[in-house]
């Protein structure tokens, strides 16, 4: 049986060929229909498989998911002496990537874990994400949420439909508890990243990309708990290997760095940091650390300095205010620009869930 995938764009698509035989990749390039035939070596962990789950996922998320512009930066290419250009992700529904893996993952529920309802826990992005998701899919949620999160952010969870419960503590001991209750009473526990439908859906970006600019060289990406860099590494790479993967933490916060080096997930000293939807730890077992550590080619971190001058460069180049993790792709490049003269460079802009007095505070011109 041949199963197609048919995407609006001419420049890419992709034809899924059962029972997993071969992968064709189509694309026109200077006119001429060009065909590239992969055989299917699943990859998998705890259940991620590339290409074909990201593909599956990309699919099934269609059309509530939007594909996000990917638009060049005339004043960042001159900066960093190559082609740069951004995927915005702030474009998303919800204002961020996060409701791409929301949304796969409750339409790989069964009819049971749907009755049922979820659980989950959440600094923001993901709870608005997934509060949204649960509201289209008619699945109820519980998440919960550290008291230290922003008051804006709680008043957005509850009128997205969540009940938002919060939680003395760290976002990953939240985490941690809500697997726990969601063990005892039966239902999912959907985590922000340490899923692999979840990692799936994040990856469609990478495939978004792939189609818009077959000749990518080089894509930033920001990092939290992995689930971002996990799918589009994982994606990419296995159908354009040469591409760099290059995943950006704030100092301040950078578990998967320190975690990577140690070769097991490791806890380090914690400090406020501006790229707050990435801030915190990895929680035990993620799976995200051996997918980062197979695919992606290298980690940066990065100043707040160095974040607050991404957030006004994006800002005053393009008009757009953007969160501290949204900034940290171009935090990276801005950091390692002279590795990168002369390349063909995205940044995965993951989200502008900002306020403009948090802008004002900054300093950020607006």
């Amino acid at each position: 049986m041949t199963k197609s995938i048919s995407y609006k764009s001419l420049l890419f698509c992709l034809a899924l060929v059962r029972p997993g035989d071969a992968l064709a990749w189509l694309f026109l390039k200077n006119g001429v229909l060009l065909v590239k035939i992969l055989p299917l070596r699943e990859k998998r962990m705890d259940g991620v498989r590339f290409p074909e789950g990201v593909l599956e996922a990309r699919q099934r998320m269609e059309p509530e998911v939007f594909h996000t512009p990917l638009t060049a930066s005339a004043r960042l290419s001159r900066l960093c002496h190559g082609e740069v250009r951004l995927k915005w992700e702030n474009k998303q529904v919800t204002g961020s990537f996060k409701f791409r893996g929301a949304l796969n993952r409750l339409r790989t529920l069964s009819p049971e874990e749907r009755a049922k309802g979820v659980i989950s826990a959440s600094t923001g992005n993901h709870g608005l994400a997934l509060s949204w998701a649960c509201q289209l899919e008619e699945v109820s949620l519980l998440l919960f949420v550290p008291k230290n999160a922003a008051a804006e952010k709680f008043r957005r969870l509850a009128e997205a439909g969540a009940t938002v419960i919060r939680y003395e503590g760290s976002c990953e001991a939240a985490e941690i508890y809500g697997r726990q209750l969601a063990s005892e009473e039966g239902k999912v526990f959907i985590s922000p990243y340490n899923d692999a439908e979840i990692i799936h859906g994040q990856g469609t970006i990478g495939s978004e990309i792939l189609e818009d600019w077959p000749e990518v060289e080089a894509v930033f990406v920001p990092v939290g708990g992995g689930g971002l860099i996990s799918g589009i590494a994982g994606l990419m790479k296995s159908l354009k290997p040469a591409v760099r993967i290059l995943g950006v933490e704030p100092e301040n916060s950078a578990f998967m760095t320190a975690s990577l080096r140690a070769g097991q997930i490791t806890q380090i000293e914690e400090k406020e940091t501006l790229a707050e939807a990435v801030a915190g730890g990895l929680e035990p077992g993620a799976i995200t650390l051996e997918l980062c550590s197979k695919y992606v080619d290298g980690m940066i971190t990065v100043s707040e300095e160095r974040i607050r001058q991404a957030m006004d460069l994006i800002y005053l180049e393009h008009g757009r205010m953007v969160e501290g993790a949204g900034a940290l792709a171009l935090a990276g490049l801005l950091s390692q620009a002279k590795d990168f003269e002369g390349r063909r460079i995205a940044l995965v802009v993951s989200g502008g869930n900002v306020s403009p007095e948090l802008f004002s505070h900054l300093g950020v011109k607006t």
